[in-house]
């Protein structure tokens, strides 16, 4: 599977293998990893694609992606979906960046891209969450052009609806 490219960043989908060596924290001679990745939430994220591939298959492209910075090739974080897209045509993403990455936009546009990409597969919805407190987040969201859907005692709910999927259009037009 090829890798989704954007003017700063290139999204990696990562392998069984990849996901392995970011649980045991473990680069491969190939991999360039920047200081503090993988973060505690890349792990757990490894984690999951690595449950789902043993229990439903692997399920790339709709599965987890290695943010990279384009001008180094470090790995600086994670962007991905939380599984295929229901029958429907709804997925749920999330993301994150290490520390030193922050701050930057990378988080915005990496979703973005992936937003575009659920797009053009036909994708009707995408949604995420946040807790109250990530703030950062609440705002990667709606740069990304999701809204604010919903809320509970723990989490901020936002999402993307897409009604003209035949369209195929960027999401960030």
């Amino acid at each position: 599977m090829d890798n989704l490219e954007t003017a700063r960043l290139v999204l990696h989908p990562i392998s069984v293998s990849e996901a392995e060596r970011v649980v045991t924290g473990e680069p491969d001679d190939a991999a360039r990893w920047a200081p503090g990745y993988p973060s505690e939430g890349d792990v757990f994220a490894a984690k999951r694609f690595l449950d789902t591939c043993t229990n439903t298959g692997d399920p790339r492209p709709f599965g987890n992606y290695e943010i990279r910075r384009r001008e180094d090739g470090h790995a600086i974080g994670g962007v991905g979906f939380h599984g295929t897209p229901d029958e429907n045509g709804s997925v749920t993403i999330g993301y994150g960046l290490i520390p030193s990455a922050r701050g930057n936009g990378y988080a915005s546009e990496a979703l973005r891209a992936l937003l575009a990409f659920a797009r053009a597969r036909c994708v009707t919805c995408v949604g995420g969450d946040t807790t109250y407190g990530n703030i950062a987040s609440q705002h990667v969201m709606t740069a990304a052009g999701m809204q604010l859907t919903a809320e509970d005692e723990q989490l901020k709910y936002y999402k993307i609806d897409w009604t003209d999927t035949a369209a195929n259009t960027d999401p960030r037009s």
